[in-house]
């Protein structure tokens, strides 16, 4: 648990724009189908999918450990590197982008991740994010839906109205039964749901519904952080945060302020899910912040 929330403390900071490589720093790579895996590492989980056609990344980490993160995939794979699709617009998820692009990568994302990053955006209990230069922008954009035909896959990413951000995508690939679930899921420790990006609880509720429409028994989910999870991890994590937005109510029906909510302890019995950037108290706030708006 403590790597974990040091990682996720790592991931949830704003991504420089160059730095050295740290020395300290390894990869994991986790096989899950013979063309298919999951990289964990410094920021948001990947997802990497190779093939005689090319190789498709789910999200690229900091920029910092790009060139690393880089060196793991050739070790997998030495095909062209084809394509990132970016889950959301955060720094620990697109600070890779124009390292990867610099490979020949096409960079895809929801229209609202290309607004984000080419302007400075603000966070909740964060320093603001500068504008990303261009090379780092996405260049192909879509609204609701989008889907890559490659390497024998259907790689197919939707859009889900506000959850974690405004700008949130899905990536389901069809065949493997694989989920990437973007920041919609942090498994294993409470959510950040940046309200700054216009993210929202009851967003994420819904978002976590999609994915779990398309669950099966044999379904696999890659979280946006935590490791590899199934669909009955997602439904306790959904529990979670249905049953502590439902206590926030109540006591917000009955005049609370956020003092009186946080004393009341709403998340009781979910303790265990607190992290360094998001102990008990700091998380009830910000739900109840989001509740209020």
């Amino acid at each position: 648990m403590k790597a974990l929330t040091m990682t996720l403390a790592l991931a949830l900071a704003a991504a420089p724009a160059a730095a050295q490589q740290p020395a300290d720093y390894e990869p994991s790579l986790q096989r899950l189908t013979d063309n298919l895996y999951m990289l964990t590492g410094r920021g948001g989980n990947l997802a990497i999918s190779l093939g005689d056609d090319g190789i498709v990344l789910i999200d690229d980490q900091y920029a910092q450990i790009a060139e690393r993160n880089l060196e793991a995939i050739r070790t997998l794979s030495d095909a062209p590197l084809a394509f990132v699709l970016n889950t959301h617009w955060h720094g620990d998820h697109t600070g890779g982008n124009e390292r990867m692009a610099g490979q020949g990568a096409l960079i895809i994302a929801h229209d609202n991740v290309r607004v984000r990053l080419a302007a400075e955006q603000m966070r909740e209990f964060m320093e603001s994010q500068k504008a990303r230069i261009p090379a780092a922008l996405p260049v192909v954009t879509f609204t609701e839906t989008v889907t890559l035909h490659f390497n024998g896959e259907e790689v197919h990413a939707f859009h889900v109205p506000p959850a974690h951000t405004d700008g949130d995508a899905i990536v389901h690939f069809r065949n493997a039964d694989v989920i990437h679930t973007g920041d919609i899921y942090f498994n294993g420790v409470f959510p950040f749901i940046d309200t700054n990006s216009g993210g929202s609880v009851q967003g994420t509720i819904d978002a976590v519904d999609r994915i779990l429409a398309l669950c099966g028994p044999r379904t696999r989910l890659i979280p946006g952080h935590g490791p590899l999870s199934d669909c009955d991890g997602l439904r306790g994590y959904r529990e979670l945060i249905v049953t502590v937005q439902g206590r926030i109510a109540a006591l917000i029906a009955d005049g609370a302020t956020v003092e009186e909510v946080v004393a009341a302890n709403p998340a009781a019995g979910y303790e265990s899910w607190s992290w360094s950037f998001l102990p008990t108290d700091r998380w009830v706030g910000l739900i109840y912040a989001n509740m209020k708006q």
